[in-house]
């Protein structure tokens, strides 16, 4: 499924999202945006390594980017299939956003310096969004996959 995000609503996630402290914590910046995928970028510290010895980024971070910018992609979709609903009624519906499930699969260890975690959108419903989530390193290797459903409704 293709859902065209426009500039309203993408900068609504965006200032929905940096909102959380959490959010704020990992680091995680939006790298870029079009009409179909959201990139976050999240720069490599030390507070984030997971294997000492090797240096890697921590699996649980690269969950938590998968999950933001798959949480992010169903806040613009759920924001969009909402229409011309009044405002106030959007951010009442859309205040119950959630996780309800997640799957990553991690096919290589997190080394680098810069990541970058991708979603788009796999189907929008009137209460339940699914993601599809990518996690790379600056070099392009493909790290990890997911695949998020969201309550958004």
């Amino acid at each position: 499924m293709t859902t065209n995000f426009n500039e309203k609503e993408l900068k609504l996630a965006l200032d929905f999202m940096q909102k959380i402290p959490f959010n704020r914590f990992l680091g995680l910046e939006v790298e870029s945006m079009n009409g179909e995928s959201i990139v976050f970028k999240l720069n490599m510290r030390d507070e984030l390594v997971g294997n000492w010895l090797m240096g890697i980024l921590h699996g649980g971070v690269i969950a938590s980017a998968l999950d933001v910018a798959g949480g992010t992609a169903a806040l613009v979709a759920a924001y969009a299939r909402l229409g011309d609903v009044p405002l106030e009624q959007k951010m009442k519906t859309l205040s119950k956003l959630g996780t309800i499930d997640m799957r990553v699969d991690y096919l290589r260890p997190g080394k680098g310096r810069e990541f970058f975690a991708t979603a788009s959108i796999l189907r929008v419903g009137s209460k339940v969004a699914v993601t599809r989530m990518e996690f790379k390193n600056e070099s392009g290797e493909l790290l990890a996959v997911g695949t998020g459903t969201y309550l958004c409704g």
